[in-house]
């Protein structure tokens, strides 16, 4: 019976020492495993950057106008309609206002008065300059003022004349030119309908496009504009017309930032088949300076919050945020611009909870 007790607690004390041994060691490698999960970090690399930037664009007509008139009037006689095309100085519209005809015919007979009374003066100053001749017959005073007279009735003759051509040169703008060649894209009068000048929020008369050649217009981000290759020629195509593949050279340039951050440039495209469209949206590839490099982080190490954009760096062992921009996206890297330096580590798959000065092991 002694030999059964002294068995059965052997066996007893062996079970809890085994047990109690197991447990802290399977504790101890989960909690590592987690910690090594949690600050995973990967390197700043450097790499040439790529050899080009994909972007989107815009077609826009080459010239594009919104025709107003240029005195309150009525529409006489459209001659265009939607669609048409027309041609540098075509008459286009015919307007009519009935008090112009008697500014002019006013402006007519003050300058027929002005000449009546020049040609009055010029006839008295000549016969006193006759008179003159005969020692003591006209003072010198008289002939001097005579030639004044003469001399500012003539001027008011002039005045008015110019008075009768600003009221005929207003009264063409009666008529609507079209001021290049182009087609007509929007027309909102029709005959009898009152015109006037019109500011920029203002429906026009007409609009005219010239469509033979057209702009494409790309938007440069900011951390491009350094980098563009203007000696080599823009690929581009249009969602419209997949597969049909576009080559031209960079025209202009704005040489200033919108604020967007990003400059625009214009493509020349000449489109004298008129397959293109203004509006057409399309992708332009960018050639970009073969011998510029780019800063790379791991796509997972880029955070992005409401407020930045940032990742976190391992500096003497502790997390330090760094601002960041992003550039082209690859499949598995992102190009960054900030405070960065190649070979600096960057934590991946950082969350919220990691702090500013957290300790990274």
């Amino acid at each position: 019976m002694k030999y059964k007790i002294i068995t059965i607690m052997a066996v007893a004390i062996l079970a809890a020492g085994c047990g109690g041994a197991q447990k802290p060691v399977d504790i101890t490698k989960k909690e590592n495993k987690a910690a090594e999960s949690k600050f995973e970090t990967g390197t700043v690399v450097e790499k040439a950057l790529s050899s080009y930037v994909r972007l989107p664009g815009q077609l826009k007509p080459f010239n594009d106008v919104n025709l107003f008139a240029k005195i309150n009037s009525f529409v006489k006689r459209i001659n265009v309609d939607r669609g048409s095309i027309v041609h540098k100085g075509e008459l286009l519209a015919v307007l009519e206002a009935p008090e112009m005809m008697s500014q002019l015919q006013a402006a007519n007979a003050r300058y027929l008065q002005a000449q009546e009374t020049a040609s009055a003066s010029r006839e008295k100053y000549r016969r006193l300059k006759e008179a003159a001749k005969e020692a003591g017959a006209v003072s010198p005073l008289d002939l001097d003022n005579a030639m004044a007279k003469m001399k500012a009735d003539e001027a008011v003759a002039l005045s008015e004349r110019s008075n009768v051509n600003s009221v005929k040169d207003v009264q063409d703008y009666l008529n609507i030119r079209a001021p290049f060649d182009g087609i007509i894209v929007q027309r909102n009068v029709s005959a009898g309908a009152l015109v006037g000048p019109g500011k920029s929020t203002d429906q026009p008369m007409l609009v005219l496009q010239d469509n033979k050649k057209l702009r494409l217009e790309v938007m440069i981000p900011e951390n491009y504009v350094d980098k563009v290759d203007l000696k080599q020629k823009v690929s581009f195509v249009f969602n419209a017309m997949p597969g049909q593949k576009y080559q031209a050279y960079i025209s202009r340039s704005a040489d200033a930032l919108s604020t967007m951050r990003s400059e625009a440039i214009e493509i020349d495209v000449h489109n004298t088949s008129g397959v293109l469209k203004p509006g057409m949206y399309g992708e332009v590839k960018i050639p970009l300076l073969s011998g510029a490099k780019s800063l790379l982080v791991p796509n997972s190490a880029i955070i992005q919050s409401t407020e930045r954009q940032y990742v976190v760096t391992v500096v003497d062992g502790k997390a330090v945020f760094a601002d960041i921009k992003e550039g082209i996206n690859t499949n598995d890297s992102t190009e960054v611009f900030g405070n960065l330096k190649a070979g600096e580590k960057v934590v991946l798959h950082a969350g919220d909870e990691l702090k500013e000065g957290t300790n990274i092991k």
